[in-house]
């Protein structure tokens, strides 16, 4: 393992749930191994970025409903294919060298459970953004 990768590993966050068997599908592995740390490591970055989102879009989202905010989170990661991969980009910049290799061996199905994980992450702490209402 070269510097970068043990320097990206070491400042992963540790996360207990993470079940790694070797019954798992290799998109389950690497989703538990690497993506689950990455996100919980970029998390700050991704609520920021989304909290500039929202405002580089008139800030629109301020008066939706509950409901509505939920889908137009999932929207914007799901149909925005610019912030799409700008979100995949701060997320694959974390992989080691190693993690990239199996990444590319099946991104398509690894990209969809990224995508739905950092809708997930932001969905589940939607309150972050009901500060800048109030400003």
């Amino acid at each position: 393992m070269n510097e970068r990768s043990h320097s990206l590993t070491k400042i992963r966050p540790e996360i207990a749930t993470a079940r790694i068997s070797d019954t798992m599908s290799v998109e389950e592995y690497f989703q538990n191994k690497t993506l689950r740390p990455v996100l919980k490591l970029q998390n700050p970055l991704l609520l920021d970025v989304f909290k500039n989102y929202i405002k580089k879009h008139k800030n629109t989202y301020y008066s939706l409903s509950l409901e509505k905010r939920i889908i137009y989170i999932e929207n914007a990661i799901q149909k925005d294919i610019k912030f799409r991969n700008a979100l995949k980009g701060m997320i694959i910049g974390q992989f080691t060298v190693e993690e990239y290799q199996t990444y590319i061996q099946n991104s398509s199905a690894l990209n969809k459970r990224m995508m739905n994980m950092v809708v997930e992450r932001l969905k589940n702490q939607i309150q972050f953004f009901e500060n800048e209402a109030l400003v």
